[in-house]
C-alpha cells in the first residue's frame, strides 16, 4: 500500500505509480500539512482504520519563499512537527504501538545556510534538529527518524 497526502490530487500521477506496480494500491486523500494535530490526527484514523498498519512516514512538503515567512515556516517545520507527533499516537511503544519510521526530508541549508534564504535555511535546521532527537528516543518509542 501507498497512501498519499497532498493538497494537489494529481489523477495522473496517481495512475502511473499504480503502473509501476499494479500489485500495489495506491490511495490519496487531501491533505494540508498546516493543518491543527487534531484533523491530523482524524485523517490517520481512517488511515489506520483501512489498512490496519503503516510502516513508514515520509514527511515530504516543503516550500521555498522566504517572503512568506509564516507559511514557510509553517509548512517546513510546524506541519513536519505535527504530523509527525499525531502517528505517534498510534505508533509509540508507551501506548502499545508497534513503532515505525520516520523519513524527515530535510536540505542541506539545515547544515550550511543561504543567506539569501533564511527562513528556508531555518526551518531546514530545525528539521535536523527535531529528527535528531527523535531518533535518540527510538529505544523508548520504537520508532525510528531519519533526515534525508
Amino acid at each position: 500500500n501507498l497512501v498519499i497526502l497532498d493538497r494537489i490530487d494529481n489523477p495522473a500521477a496517481i495512475a502511473e505509480l499504480k503502473a509501476i506496480n499494479p500489485k500495489v494500491t495506491v490511495t490519496f486523500y487531501p491533505y494540508d500539512v498546516t493543518v491543527k494535530i487534531a484533523e491530523t490526527t482524524k485523517l490517520l484514523k481512517t488511515i489506520f482504520a483501512k489498512l490496519k498498519t503503516v510502516d513508514i512516514l515520509i514527511n515530504g512538503a516543503g516550500i521555498l519563499d522566504d517572503h512568506e515567512i509564516e507559511r514557510t515556516i509553517a509548512v517546513n517545520y510546524t506541519g513536519l512537527v505535527n504530523t509527525t507527533t499525531a502517528i505517534m499516537d498510534f505508533w509509540d511503544k508507551r501506548k502499545g504501538g508497534p513503532g515505525g519510521i520516520i523519513c524527515n526530508i530535510g536540505s542541506v541549508t539545515g547544515f550550511n545556510a543561504i543567506y539569501q534564504v533564511p527562513v528556508y535555511s531555518g526551518t531546514k535546521a530545525a528539521v535536523v534538529n527535531f529528527t535528531s532527537s527523535l531518533a535518540k528516543l527510538v529505544p523508548i518509542t520504537g520508532m525510528t527518524a531519519y533526515t534525508v
